[in-house]
């Protein structure tokens, strides 16, 4: 499955930008994708849904807060990779209603669409995505923590202007404009200046730091706060703390991928953590009192006289927490009958008295279940 893209980058906007600019430029996106103007286009559509989905999410801003903070993990639930253009126009209908004159026509006015506004172009920094692994602990209560990072900064000389003396001039192709006009019968086409970058000026001496670009490669040190509940795989992302826009542009953002340091006692399942306990034949057959790790320490567990090898006890909120939401999951204690494989004559003579007492024979009766009815039972 292709990885998502970031929704401001799918709609082409800052991240701070403002209700009025997402809508605006949601609705760009989807004059340009509409399936009217682009029929059979696979393509076309799955980008129209993809800006549909953006919208969904940085229009909405309880969903937009959870996105800036935890990235597509905060808002899983979103996706319209599935949903019909029906569904779309359905959620949407306001903004359709106003692009293609309501109703169930979609007539186009191609009146301005598509020419440029004579501003200078916001560039903007490339994300970046490091790794860092965390312990069960760390992952119970949520951490903070500090790493540095190797990145594109700012240029500190020109200010990332990229100028030396910070001066420029107009740019002789274009005359300032930022874009190319070229005219050939009734048709005319316009690109953005190849002189210039559609900025309308150019440098006059370029910053011998950054040769012009603004940017340098440097390091910053990050603090990461890393919410409780996180798993493995999971990516989050921290706004403007990627490589630095050229030009005093928009910086990208630092993705986090979570990754997970085993832990030598408890194996994650979900929200769950598993515990593999062994216990002696005497201590199945008489019941007992142990102890068994969990986060943090360790919990009293009440062995049952009679239990069996493949038994589960789960004790309650002994497990990690929703990353979302409230609520724990349980500590899973997998018993085990451990049998010794050597015995000495004593012992042996023991276990042949206990060989013949009728009690110590096999009797499985309605509630003695195998393992896979207790697997079933497990995650039923």
């Amino acid at each position: 499955m292709a990885e998502k893209r970031d929704y401001y980058e799918v709609l082409e906007v800052a991240k701070n930008a403002t209700a009025d600019e997402i809508k605006k430029a949601y609705r760009k996106k989807a004059l340009q994708y509409h399936p009217d103007r682009n029929p059979g286009d696979k393509e076309a559509e799955e980008k129209f849904k993809e800006a549909a989905e953006a919208y969904g999410v940085l229009s909405d801003e309880n969903k937009r807060a959870r996105y800036d903070r935890y990235g597509h993990a905060g808002v899983s639930g979103q996706d319209f990779s599935g949903a019909s253009m029906n569904d779309i126009f359905s959620q949407f209908g306001d903004i359709f209603s106003d692009l293609f004159g309501g109703g169930g026509g979609f007539g186009f006015n191609f009146g301005g669409f598509g020419g440029g506004n004579g501003q200078r172009p916001v560039y903007r920094g490339s994300n970046l995505r490091v790794r860092v692994k965390l312990t069960l602990d760390e992952i119970s209560t949520g951490v903070k923590k500090k790493i540095k990072v190797n990145k594109y900064v700012t240029c500190q000389k020109c200010k990332g202007s990229g100028s030396e003396d910070g001066t420029f001039e107009t740019c002789k192709t274009c005359g300032g404009k930022g874009q190319r006009v070229m005219r050939s019968g009734f048709f005319t086409q316009v690109s953005t200046c190849p002189t210039c970058g559609g900025e309308g000026r150019v440098i006059k001496k370029k910053c011998t730091s950054c040769n012009g670009d603004g940017i340098i490669k440097g390091e910053e040190v990050i603090e990461l706060d890393i919410p409780a509940g996180v798993a493995e795989g999971m990516q989050l992302s921290v706004r403007g703390k990627g490589n630095a826009g050229a030009h005093n542009g928009v910086p990208g953002d630092l993705l986090i991928l979570i990754e997970e340091e085993k832990h030598p006692q408890l194996e994650r399942d979900g929200n769950n953590l598993i515990h593999n306990l062994f216990i002696s034949v005497p201590q199945a057959a008489l019941g007992c009192n142990l102890e068994a790790p969990c986060i943090g320490g360790t919990v009293n567990i009440k062995i049952p006289a009679g239990v069996q090898s493949g038994d589960i006890i789960r004790v309650k909120g002994k497990g990690l927490p929703e990353i979302n939401g409230y609520g724990r999951g349980d500590l899973i204690v997998n018993v085990n009958v451990w049998t010794p494989k050597k015995l000495s004559k004593e012992e042996e003579k023991i276990m042949k008295d206990l060989l013949e007492s009728e009690n110590f024979k096999p009797k499985p009766g309605a509630n003695d279940k195998g393992v896979f009815d207790k697997i079933r039972d497990f995650f039923s």
